[in-house]
C-alpha cells in the first residue's frame, strides 16, 4: 500500500508597516517607490522579508521602521495590525505579511531604503480614495491601519502618540480632526477631554502661544483607556458622498 508523503508548502514571511504622522495638519502615510519587480516603480508600504529564519517578527518590524524612518523602539508607537495571506497577493509565490501600525509625531522627510527608488509622505485621503495606486494589497492594509488609528482614538490615549512630549489641547484637537477627517467644536472637545480623568495631565506651569493667548501645556497621562470615550462624529452626507465618489 502506497503512503503519500506530505510536505509543507513553501511560505515566505514579510513585515509591512503603515507609518502615520501629521504633516501641516494632515494625516499622512509613508509610501516608497519600489525599485525592483514585482511592481517596479509603483508605490507601496515600506517593509520586507525576514533577514533570517531566526529573526523575530517584532524585531523585523523595528528593523524596517529604523531603516525607513531612523526611529528606534521607545520613540514610536508600534503595534501589530493584522496578518494578510491571500494566495494570490504576491506574484512571487505564497507570501504572508504581518502588518504593523506605527505612529510618531513630526517625522522628517523620508529617505528611500536600499530597495526603493524614492519615499514620500502621502495624504491618507489620497490612499483611501484610490487616487494613489498601491502595489500588492497595500491599499487594503493601509486602509485597515488608518481605520485602526481612527477607532482607537475613540477609546484609547493613542492620540497623544501623534503629539510631542508636551502639547496644548488645541494641538490635541488638531490630531483628532486630522485623523478623523472632520472638524470638531472647540468648547465641546475641551469639555470632553477634561472629563476623561488621567487622559492628559498638566505639564508644569509652561504655556505656548498658538496664535492667540498663551495656552496651557499638557502631557500624556497614566490612563491608556478612555472613559468616557471620545466618540467619533458621524460623517456628514457631503463627506459620505465625497468618499463614495472616490471608491
Amino acid at each position: 500500500m502506497q503512503v503519500d508523503v506530505w510536505s509543507p508548502p513553501p511560505v515566505l514571511l514579510t513585515v509591512d508597516l503603515v507609518i502615520l504622522t501629521l504633516r501641516e495638519g494632515r494625516l499622512c502615510v509613508l509610501l516608497v517607490e519600489r525599485g525592483e519587480d514585482p511592481f517596479q516603480g509603483m508605490l507601496a508600504l515600506p517593509g520586507g522579508f525576514l533577514n533570517h529564519a531566526g529573526e523575530e517578527i517584532l524585531d523585523a518590524a523595528h528593523r524596517e521602521l529604523s531603516e525607513e524612518t531612523a526611529l528606534v523602539a521607545g520613540t514610536v508607537h508600534l503595534e501589530q495590525l493584522a496578518i494578510y495571506g491571500a494566495a494570490g497577493r504576491d506574484p512571487r509565490g505564497r507570501v504572508v505579511s504581518v502588518a504593523h501600525l506605527a505612529i510618531a509625531p513630526g517625522l522628517p522627510e523620508p529617505v528611500a531604503g536600499t530597495d526603493a527608488m524614492d519615499a514620500a509622505w502621502i495624504p491618507a485621503e489620497a490612499v483611501l480614495s484610490g487616487e494613489v495606486e498601491l502595489a500588492f494589497d497595500h491599499r487594503r492594509i493601509a486602509t485597515d491601519g488608518i481605520e485602526r488609528a481612527r477607532t482607537k482614538l475613540e477609546f484609547t490615549a493613542l492620540a497623544t502618540a501623534f503629539c510631542g512630549e508636551t502639547f496644548t489641547i488645541v494641538e490635541l484637537q488638531q490630531v483628532y480632526e486630522a485623523v478623523w477627517g472632520t472638524e470638531l467644536d472647540t468648547r465641546n472637545f475641551y469639555r470632553k477631554v477634561q472629563a476623561v480623568k488621567g487622559f492628559i495631565i498638566p505639564a508644569g506651569s509652561g504655556r505656548r502661544t498658538t496664535g492667540g493667548r498663551p495656552a496651557r501645556l499638557y502631557r500624556a497621562g497614566p490612563k491608556t483607556v478612555l472613559f468616557p470615550p471620545l466618540i467619533r462624529p458621524a460623517p456628514s452626507r457631503a463627506e459620505e458622498e465625497a468618499r463614495g465618489e472616490g471608491e
